[in-house]
């Protein structure tokens, strides 16, 4: 298995992948299925924090992340996706983009990554804290799809000691 920068070519099997996940599960609150030409714009403007798991030709997967607000405070916190085709799940694609994309990431000078899960997809969730991710807050039923409400959870990651102090943190006054 190869971990690459994805290329615009990549966005049907992407698109493939995001797709099918939309339509057949509540992994995604969103019911809107992606075309390969936003895919391929995300791609683009995304450069190297949109990564594809390839084996033979194939794409297993992608990582990306994205501004996870808007605003210069924000400037260091990115959210993350990351998802599978089938086949590749349980076979440990997803730690090895995952560590791709916080190499990114850290290279790109982001703090922390954000993940926001789907409470009906307890296997992200579990994946997650494998990688080194906290649960840090639950969002009750702000998700909606096929008639069920669904929480979201929110899981960070600090990727790296930068010597500041969160203004909370008990060590403000050292």
């Amino acid at each position: 298995m190869k971990i690459r920068q994805a290329k615009a070519a990549d966005a049907k099997e992407i698109a493939a992948i995001t797709n099918a996940i939309i339509r057949e599960t509540l992994v995604t609150f969103t019911t809107d299925e992606r075309s390969v030409d936003s895919i391929a714009r995300d791609i683009e403007a995304r450069g190297p924090a949109y990564l594809v798991a390839e084996q033979d030709d194939q794409i297993l997967g992608f990582a990306t992340y994205g501004p996870f607000r808007s605003g210069p405070g924000y400037a260091q916190c990115r959210e993350l996706t990351i998802q599978l085709a089938t086949d590749a799940r349980e076979q440990g694609t997803g730690r090895v983009l995952m560590r791709a994309l916080e190499a990114a990431a850290r290279a790109e000078g982001t703090h922390a990554l954000v993940a926001g899960i789907s409470s009906a997809n307890p296997g992200a969730v579990s994946f997650h804290a494998a990688v080194g991710f906290v649960e840090v807050g639950r969002m009750p039923e702000v998700g909606f799809k096929w008639g069920k409400r669904l929480d979201l959870v929110l899981m960070q990651k600090i990727l790296a000691a930068d010597g500041l102090v969160a203004p909370d943190s008990p060590d403000l006054g050292r």
